[in-house]
């Protein structure tokens, strides 16, 4: 427990965790604009192939 709370002190590693959670903040940012961008390229995808197909 102490290791923990020496580890939690130092600026150093406030610092580290600090960039670790802005870096988890942004992935979860890209994941949820790729989730959406993928969404409505599947549907225009969709669309061009079945305007194609003369049937």
């Amino acid at each position: 427990m102490l290791k923990i709370r020496k580890f939690i002190k130092n600026s150093k590693a406030a610092t580290a965790i600090e960039y670790g959670l802005i870096a988890a903040l942004i992935a979860v940012a890209a994941i949820a604009a790729m989730r959406g961008l993928g969404t409505s390229l599947n549907s225009t995808f969709n669309n061009v192939s079945s305007n194609m197909n003369p049937s």
